[in-house]
């Protein structure tokens, strides 16, 4: 419990804490002020220190057995420019992947085989994300999704009969993939699939095998991904073909 000071000791008893309150404040006050003080002692050389900085150097490496060069300050890097033949691949790639996407359509309707029900959802899921990823490359510079004329998809854009793509089905294979069932239905999809995958390796290796083509990098890193995915899709497809004489036999 605590005690409160006499009647007569209390006005001194107030004046005293308030004076000691006072004292604390002004102590507390200095200390601060010190410390601001100081702070800025610090921080303003620092503040020049940075402004006088120089400025960073920019090196270009040289070829091999040349010396690099010092570049100015305000040297900004570009993006290499795109070729006329990425251009080409995109759309024709996007033809190519919209065919192995229709075979893939087949499947449901035409065999029960479950293996291969999981193979062609594979490759339609991963096929349709590319052609969006394709589109999306060409629309965002400016050029046409398509290498057919508008209006004409059985002619491209110099007036010309539309030639297939490398590996693509053509007229009579997909009409044959339509009318076959069950085990010849299976056979003709993954000898055709094996076809139209080796065709885009095809591509792939006409793209980087053209003087000054594939150098953007989302153009590079996509055409590297595909090849790998289709070589490793052509190995999983070729098991299943060597697979399918011995499954028939019991």
């Amino acid at each position: 419990m605590s005690s409160c000071p006499p009647n007569g000791k209390r006005s001194l008893f107030h004046r005293n804490r308030k004076l000691h309150s006072t004292k604390g404040f002004a102590v507390l006050s200095g200390l601060l002020l010190a410390a601001t003080t100081t702070t800025n002692s610090f921080a303003s050389p620092a503040r020049a220190q940075q402004k006088d900085s120089p400025a960073p150097v920019v090196v270009q490496p040289g070829a091999p057995g040349k010396p690099s060069k010092t570049l100015p300050p305000s040297t900004k890097g570009t993006l290499p420019p795109r070729s006329q033949a990425d251009v080409e691949f995109m759309q024709g790639m996007i033809m190519h992947h919209q065919q192995a996407v229709e075979m893939t359509a087949l499947i449901p309707s035409h065999t029960g085989n479950k293996d291969l029900q999981s193979l062609g959802a594979r490759i339609s899921s991963s096929q349709s994300s590319e052609i969006k990823f394709m589109q999306h490359w060409l629309a965002a510079r400016g050029e046409p999704i398509s290498m057919s004329m508008p209006g004409m998809p059985d002619m491209d854009r110099s007036g010309r009969p539309m030639a297939l793509m490398p590996g693509m089905l053509s007229p009579e294979q997909m009409e044959a993939l339509r009318k076959a069932k069950g085990a010849e239905f299976d056979h003709l999809f993954l000898t055709g699939m094996i076809q139209h995958h080796n065709g885009a390796l095809i591509m792939v290796e006409d793209l980087f095998d053209t003087a000054g083509a594939g150098q953007d990098a989302d153009l590079f890193n996509f055409a590297t991904d595909a090849d790998n995915t289709q070589r490793a899709e052509i190995k999983i497809m070729q098991s299943m073909l060597e697979q399918k004489p011995s499954e028939e036999k019991r």
